[in-house]
Order: C-alpha cells, then structure tokens, then sequence
C-alpha cells in the first residue's frame, strides 16, 4: 500500500491499514450498489448482496469481540435485513465496535485466546479478521461488477 509505513512484527499497527482497506473498500461497496440490487444474487445458491453485507457485519462482533476479550454485544442478525440504510447503519456499527480492538496495546494482542475451537492471539484472531472480510470483499467485487459498477479497490485514487 503506497504511504503506508508498517510497524513491527507482532503489533497491531503493523495489521491496522490492512483492517482499514477492506473497512473502506465493503463500507465504499455497500454505499454504491443501488439498493434495488441489494437482493441480487448471482446465483440462487449465494447469499444476496444485502446478505453479504449482513454478514459482513455479523462477523465484525464475533470476531473482535473475543479478540477483545468480550462477550458479543450483538443480538441481531443482520443478514436478516433488507433495507440497504439499515444494513449501512449496521455495517457502519459493526465497524467502529471493531476499531476498538486494533488500538489494543501490542502486549494484550500477543495473549492467547480461543477462537472457533483453535487457539491463538489476540493479534492472530484480527488477522483472520481481516482475511474474512477480504474474502468476502472479492464476493462483492463479482456482484458489483456483474451490475456494471467498478469496485472501490479499481477506482482511480484509491
């Protein structure tokens, strides 16, 4: 990433603008899909756009909410919504509970926990993290395309 300068291995700002890419590039997706396509599916095995977005959501608080060594505060299930301001709304919460977790002081990142029946870091569970959301990015990627929309991560200036 050009300008940005990487810390140390093992810290938490070495990770952090990895986390704020794909925050910017799913948050900047959601935004520019219209939301008369947020039911789209590619195929009908698929989760719809606006499920995806859901998702994307749902998976920031039950992964940054062990990280942060808390009970998930979330209740809802966002793949539930429809309504693309709500799934914004949503989007946009489940983000900023996150931010939370990439300020943890390095020597917290470095505990171990357990995640999903594994054991790791703190640290290690924001990087799978970010890996999801990434993941689930090039989903969005084939939907925005397929609706003749180019992908934040492919617009100039980003």
């Amino acid at each position: 990433m050009p300008g940005v300068a990487l810390a140390q291995s093992g810290s938490i700002s070495a990770v952090k603008p990895l986390y704020d890419q794909s925050k910017g590039w799913i948050t900047k997706s959601a935004e520019q899909m219209p939301e008369a396509n947020y039911s789209f599916k590619p195929t009908p095995e698929v989760r719809s756009f606006g499920q995806l977005i859901g998702h994307l959501a749902n998976s920031q608080y039950e992964f940054c909410a062990p990280a942060k060594g808390e009970a998930n505060p979330n209740k809802a299930d966002f793949e539930k919504t429809t309504a693309k301001a709500d799934l914004i709304k949503a989007l946009n919460d489940a983000f900023a509970y996150c931010d939370a977790a990439f300020q943890m002081p390095d020597a917290k990142a470095m505990d171990q926990i357990d995640f999903f029946g594994s054991k790791g870091s703190r640290l290690w569970v924001l990087v799978f993290e970010i890996a999801h959301n990434n993941e689930h990015y090039g989903n969005i990627v084939t939907y925005l395309r397929m609706k003749g929309l180019v992908p934040p991560s492919s617009q100039r200036g980003m």
